[in-house]
């Protein structure tokens, strides 16, 4: 009785772990439309940062990140995302910075955007962005709770 009830124990100990692991080594998920496994809507992400705006890419500068492919409008844009995809990549995979806040994800919108603490975050529409920025340092707390477990 003894060995079944240590070995069970042990089971449920190692499925744990490895669950655990599995979870914390996973990509994050990206948002991209149903027919295309292009992030961003093909949007340069690194722009929002370095030109203030969002610029489109081309699939001629492009690279995969986190099971999606990411486009740029430069080479040197897509070679500082190459060194640093962390950066620029936009939170919560380019979901709905709104929507995660709330343990649900809606599509970002790249044109419904903005840059806080150094950080590129995407929302549904401006009717949300607006709701968003309004509390934003709030939202993004609860965004972060939620994200790593939320169900896409």
């Amino acid at each position: 009785m003894f060995h079944t009830h240590s070995f069970s124990i042990l089971t449920i100990l190692l499925f744990n772990t490895l669950l655990i692991a599995n979870t914390a080594f996973a990509a994050a998920p990206v948002y991209t439309s149903y027919f295309s496994d292009v992030a961003a809507s093909g949007y340069d992400v690194v722009s929002y940062f370095t030109q203030q705006q969002p610029m489109k890419g081309t699939s001629k500068y492009s690279t995969a990140y986190n099971g999606a492919e990411w486009h740029f409008s430069s080479q040197e844009n897509l070679n500082l995302f190459k060194s640093a995809p962390k950066k620029f990549a936009p939170q919560y995979g380019g979901y709905c910075a709104w929507a995660a806040a709330y343990n649900k994800t809606a599509k970002g919108d790249p044109l419904q955007w903005a840059i806080h603490n150094d950080k590129l975050y995407l929302n549904y529409n401006a009717d949300i962005k607006a709701k968003w920025s309004a509390d934003k340092d709030q939202l993004i707390k609860k965004a972060d709770l939620f994200w790593p477990n939320l169900t896409l």
